[in-house]
């Protein structure tokens, strides 16, 4: 998963693209990129770490210029580099700059189809580089020397037509302006929104609408699936379909994981979808468990916390915060390595005995994965003296591995694939298991915007909306199953710079 920003203004961006990026951060915590451009020339810092770690006073002080695309990251292929940090750079046509949040599955096609085709050479295993190289080539078919809005939008109707999977691109025309396009399908939420300054109107372009927020900026619009919009560095917008076959299904997961609760995608607010989460898991016990003898609803922090307070409300049972983080410690899910997750759990949370001794206690969180963290935090509220250990996911079962940009484990180490829900319970040690039904997810999400078309649910239910082959979805298993490029991301921040030296 990856956060994806770009901003046209009438003075420096440098500062409102760090900004922006911050509260991106929990998209990806692997490496963070800002590009700027000025007097047709980019100016460049990338590296690996968080967005503060990236960038210091002096890389700030060279991203001169008002327009400028930002990226951060954590890999969902290949290894973890500065080089596989984004923005990539292409220099033809006219000097390319571009951000990716999902991935393309038919990557290694393309790749070969450049090479053969175009004389591309494609220098890192990263399918954002793929994409960005198809961008480019499509550019370079358009007549002209200049890109007009009708080549920019013929070119990423290119795109559209080579490009397999679920995208999210922001891209900048070196001197031109920036253009940003969603999939097909719109799996990869992208929005776009305007304020007016003394000087003139300023434009923005992002993963979520919570980057527009904090930037005073207004929500014009999302962009829908095959939409494309191009900003000119004078300020002039410019929108268009440019997909012949479009339908808006976006990943789920957004909802139940990814996206900020204060972020609205596609008009679905995910707080709101995250309170109905719950109301959902509290009638589905009510159904199913009337006599249940829960004495207190405890979330995990922090995206449990939204169901879980409905849920205790539906249902009438006390609410407690049970648990204390350490917000100096990251996201379990996006961290690297099996070893370095399980270590984590316990430095992140630490349980409040008295809110678990003698209780019988319903943790609720957003999803259940590998498991691991669930059966740590299991054993911590028994460790706490909680009498019975409930669990609730406001999500289904995940059995099955996602290929659009969530790096999720291989299929065999998802905790529920080829289990039962009871086989999941033994495994992290609770005394009921309550997951999420698949149809009761979709009608809390769909209740936001009853016209969209359907989601991407296939983590739940093994239907991927842009069609895999079996050969790929084996292909990405043994990668996320080796754990390969996992281990060695424990290191220093790597940096990038590209900047004019006198």
């Amino acid at each position: 998963m990856c956060g994806i920003i770009g901003i046209v203004g009438r003075s420096p961006v440098n500062q409102q693209l760090y900004d922006g990026l911050t509260v991106l951060q929990h998209r990806g915590q692997d490496a963070a990129g800002i590009v700027t451009c000025m007097d047709d020339q980019l100016f460049l810092r990338k590296g690996i770490g968080l967005v503060r770690d990236v960038f210091h006073t002096r890389h700030m002080a060279r991203l001169v210029g008002n327009m400028g695309i930002g990226h951060v990251r954590y890999p969902t292929a290949g290894s973890s580099s500065s080089a596989e940090a984004q923005p990539l750079y292409v220099n033809s046509p006219y000097g390319i700059a571009l951000g990716h949040n999902g991935n393309l599955h038919n990557a290694e096609a393309l790749k070969k189809e450049l090479f053969i085709q175009d004389r591309r050479h494609i220098n890192t295993t990263s399918d954002s580089e793929v994409l960005l190289n198809v961008l480019a080539q499509e550019l370079l078919r358009q007549e002209g020397l200049t890109p007009t809005p009708e080549a920019v939008f013929a070119a990423v109707s290119g795109v559209h037509e080579r490009c397999k999977g679920g995208y999210a691109v922001i891209a900048m025309l070196v001197g031109y302006g920036v253009i940003g396009f969603r999939d097909p399908h719109g799996i990869r939420p992208v929005v776009y929104g305007k304020r007016e300054t003394p000087e003139g109107a300023e434009y923005i372009v992002a993963s979520e609408t919570v980057a527009l927020d904090a930037l005073g900026f207004e929500l014009v619009a999302d962009l829908g699936p095959g939409e494309a919009i191009y900003i000119t560095e004078r300020g002039e917008v410019h929108v268009q379909q440019c997909a012949r076959e479009h339908r808006l299904t976006p990943c789920i997961f957004e909802h139940v994981y990814f996206a900020r609760p204060d972020s609205v995608i596609d008009g679905i607010s995910v707080h709101k979808s995250r309170m109905r989460m719950g109301i959902k898991l509290a009638d589905q016990i009510t159904e199913v468990w009337p006599d249940h003898d829960i004495d207190v609803v405890i979330p995990v922090p922090d995206s449990g916390r939204t169901a879980a307070i409905e849920l205790a409300m539906r249902l009438g049972v006390k609410y407690r915060e049970g648990f204390v983080k350490n917000r100096y410690i990251g996201r379990t899910f996006i961290m690297p390595g099996q070893q370095v997750r399980k270590k984590s759990v316990r430095q992140k949370l630490n349980a409040i005995d008295l809110e678990f001794r003698g209780q019988n206690v319903l943790l609720v969180d957003d999803s259940i994965v590998r498991g691991t963290t669930s059966r740590e935090i299991v054993q911590m509220a028994r460790d706490a003296g909680a009498s019975k250990v409930y669990f609730a996911s406001a999500a289904p079962p995940i059995r099955y591995q996602n290929v659009y940009g969530i790096d999720m484990p291989a299929t065999e180490d998802l905790i529920a694939h080829g289990h039962t829900d009871e086989e999941v319970c033994e495994v992290i040690g609770a005394d009921r298991l309550i997951y999420q039904r698949l149809e009761d997810l979709i009608d809390a999400v769909r209740k936001g915007n009853p016209n969209m078309d359907g989601f991407d649910s296939s983590v739940f239910d093994g239907h991927y909306v842009t069609g895999v082959t079996p050969a790929y979805l084996k292909n990405l298993g043994n990668q996320r199953g080796s754990g390969e490029g996992e281990d060695n991301r424990q290191r220093q921040t790597e940096g990038v710079d590209l900047h004019n030296h006198a």
